[in-house]
């Protein structure tokens, strides 16, 4: 039986164009990353389920969990944060703070919809073991200069403290979340279900939005200029509240300007969520980038690249003949750090024309293509053709790869 060619509903592919605005992007990230001495972490994409389960509140149905052949109850990584804290617990020797950066996919059982898949890229950085205000601004600063770095003109970062919410039920928390997505008549009938009748639960979302900042952010904010954030990049929003359970303190969500689809990030302090790995309380604070929005984010205000090709030149062969004089040329050009190549379908007396190897360095979007012929070869020249400008001169190999590498300045 034929197998139908597809992919689950909420997985992808990435062809090359799509990866290589992807890889673009993540290096952006990683680099800001790098700057304030983040280093890279990996964990697995299996973790057993008691792991990852009591802490994500309602979004807690979402994680992917199947029995092994075993017995033993597995899941999916949901998330990267509650897998750093196990790492935290696995290794007790890693200095302090330890400082980390994780790129890896998770997998959500979620309802696939714009900017939201069931296996996506997550993108972290976290500080564990330090509850200074000073580990806060960090990430905040880190995340915002990789706005920057990106290109994004009009971003800010929302930002409250769960104290707002202190005495409210978790039903009531979650309910305040959904403000970004139903109307206030609507969050207040979702509060009404946690015991309040209407009047009342107006009256706590009145009180919420009326809050002010509580000291702890107002600390925070004395560092923002010492750091060198823009205090006009931060919004103090009592509102916000963020789903999941783990948040102790100071959260905060990144959004950017006529972007409708949502925030592309967040995060916040969870100084409990590791103790429960290893008995004791252990600060941290960390920012998760919803990259798939980010993406789309970017993208829609121009900020990747345009489609290029990987390869800047092909070499063609025109027969066995040829055939060592081009693997030479091919061989210099990647010795001068130019990405080369070689047209494959040659070998065994089997001859392709030129005009399909053209034909095919075209569709792939490769500039230029080098043609080495008999007199060529007796001259030891290379003809380069430009198949933009469908010009093409006859010089030698060091011309050649001057001319490739002012072409790509």
């Amino acid at each position: 039986m034929k197998i139908k060619p597809q992919t689950p509903k909420g997985f992808r592919d990435f062809l090359p164009s799509a990866a290589t605005r992807r890889a673009f992007l993540l290096d952006k990230l990683t680099l800001t990353f790098k700057k304030y001495g983040f280093e890279p972490l990996e964990t697995p994409a299996v973790e057993f389920a008691q792991t990852l389960k009591g802490k994500y509140g309602e979004e807690e149905k979402l994680i992917y969990e199947f029995s092994d052949r075993g017995g033993r109850e597995l899941a999916l990584r949901y998330d990267q944060t509650v897998p750093l804290s196990r790492v935290i617990a696995t290794y007790p020797t890693l200095p302090k703070p330890f400082k980390r950066y994780q790129t890896q996919v998770v997998w959500r059982a979620d309802n696939p919809q714009a900017g939201r898949f069931r296996e996506f890229l997550q993108v972290d950085f976290d500080t564990v073991g330090s509850s200074s205000f000073l580990s806060d601004a960090e990430i905040i600063a880190c995340a915002l200069e990789a706005m920057n770095k990106i290109g994004f003109k009009e971003y800010y970062l929302r930002i409250n403290t769960r104290d707002t919410f202190k005495g409210l039920p978790k039903k009531v928390i979650s309910a305040l979340d959904k403000l970004k997505k139903l109307s206030e008549q609507e969050v207040v009938r979702e509060i009404s279900k946690s015991g309040f009748n209407l009047e009342k639960a107006k009256e706590v979302l009145v009180k919420i939005k009326e809050s002010k900042p509580p000291r702890q952010i107002e600390e925070l904010f004395n560092l923002f200029s010492p750091i060198g954030i823009d205090k006009n990049r931060v919004i103090f929003d009592p509102t916000l509240a963020r789903g999941l359970d783990y948040y102790t303190g100071v959260i905060f969500e990144m959004e950017v300007e006529g972007y409708q689809t949502g925030s592309v990030g967040g995060g916040g302090r969870y100084d409990n969520l590791i103790g429960s790995f290893t008995g004791k309380e252990t600060p941290a604070v960390g920012f998760s980038f919803g990259f798939d929005r980010l993406l789309d984010a970017a993208n829609s205000q121009g900020l990747l690249p345009e489609d290029k090709a990987t390869t800047t030149v092909l070499v063609t062969i025109l027969g066995d003949k040829s055939l060592e004089s081009s693997l030479k040329i091919a061989s210099k050009l990647r010795n001068a750090g130019i990405n080369t190549e070689v047209y494959l379908e040659q070998l065994g007396g089997k001859k392709i024309s030129l005009e399909k190897q053209l034909k095919y360095a075209d569709k792939k979007n490769i500039p230029f293509a080098i043609i080495i012929g008999e007199k060529e070869q007796q001259e030891k020249t290379v003809t380069l053709k430009n198949l933009s400008t469908k010009k093409q001169e006859t010089i030698d190999v060091i011309s050649v790869i001057d001319k490739i590498r002012l072409s790509q300045t």
